[in-house]
């Protein structure tokens, strides 16, 4: 009897420290599962090359922003074979920027994304004519227009207006206008436009049509992720988002500064432009953030923006259904 009772003491023993043991992993595994998710690194691919339309970013990485945030974040542009949304898709990134309307066209095509930051408050689109005629008489023009997306709302404007542009792509420079293979083209009034200006074209109110004075003022610059991921790390994004916005209104606040900044971007990707230009692209990209009707930098989604685009949109066959603010933003 003693020899059993021993027996089973020893057991207890045995048992009680395998159990810790047991215990003692589990807890070490959630350990290094928790250090993992917040050791884990946003890469972030804007959706463009290296230049002062993502300052806020730059300055956000360089002055440590992410850093302190206790987010890491590594900011990877994308290439001539491979787009952002792209990269996004194939999760070689986790963060983008996009134009709503883009985003609105990518959850339509059922690819879910959230919102976790809105830099543009103001849409920045103008069609440019040739020999200083009104883009809105010039039925049937030969246009221009990316390639790779971005005209959505021009698109919608020729069909409501019965203008019947034949839209011909290209990929991002302003050369087919230059020549006159073009009757008119489509311009960033933060990009192309300032290129217009620079190779001697004149801008006057009647050849230059901006969008956001005619009922077209859709946002469009914003942070996003696929939803799926948003979930797992909603943390991480939230300190993403914040760290970005601080960047933001610290270039905002530091123009010349940022502008070192941006050109040191510009030249470790061998970007083809200079000092004055993206200095013009930093002070109206500044512009845009800035709500015409507050008069702030409210770094929002507006519901009201994004009823306007989706029913642009889906009136026009664009979408195949109206996407939502709450689709956007979740419980943001």
């Amino acid at each position: 009897m003693k020899f059993f009772m021993r027996r089973m003491r020893i057991l207890h023993i045995m048992l009680n420290g395998r159990y810790l043991q047991l215990l003692l992993c589990v807890a070490m595994l959630a350990t290094a599962q928790t250090v993992t998710a917040q050791d884990e690194t946003i890469v972030f691919t804007p959706q463009w090359t290296a230049q002062a339309q993502f300052a806020g970013y730059y300055v956000a990485e360089v002055k440590g922003f992410y850093r302190k945030a206790g987010v890491k974040v590594r900011i990877e542009h994308p290439s001539a074979t491979q787009s952002a949304m792209s990269r996004l898709r194939m999760n070689r990134c986790q963060a983008t920027t996009l134009q709503l309307c883009q985003a609105m066209e990518v959850v339509d095509d059922g690819t879910p994304l959230v919102n976790i930051l809105q830099t543009s408050m103001n849409n920045a689109m103008v069609i440019v004519s040739a020999h200083n005629k009104d883009p809105l008489t010039l039925k049937g023009a030969r246009v221009g227009i990316w390639s790779v997306g971005f005209g959505q709302l021009a698109i919608c404007m020729s069909i409501k207006d019965h203008l019947n542009y034949e839209w011909i792509r290209f990929a991002q420079n302003i050369n087919l206008f230059l020549a006159g293979a073009l009757d008119a083209i489509l311009a960033m009034s933060y990009n192309e436009y300032y290129q217009l200006v620079q190779a001697g074209i004149e801008m006057t109110d009647k050849s230059v049509y901006r969008f956001c004075d005619h009922g077209y003022n859709v946002q469009e610059d914003g942070v996003y992720m696929v939803r799926t991921y948003y979930e797992k790390h909603r943390e991480q994004a939230k300190k993403f988002a914040q760290a970005s916005q601080k960047g933001w209104e610290w270039a905002a606040q530091h123009p010349d500064e940022t502008l070192d900044i941006v050109m040191q971007y510009v030249n470790r990707e061998h970007i083809a432009t200079n000092r004055v230009m993206q200095r013009l692209m930093l002070k109206e990209v500044l512009r845009l953030q800035v709500d015409r009707e507050s008069k702030k930098r409210e770094f929002r989604l507006r519901p009201d923006m994004v009823r306007q685009a989706s029913h642009l949109m889906a009136e026009y066959q664009m979408l195949s259904r109206e996407v939502t603010y709450e689709e956007l933003v979740g419980d943001k």
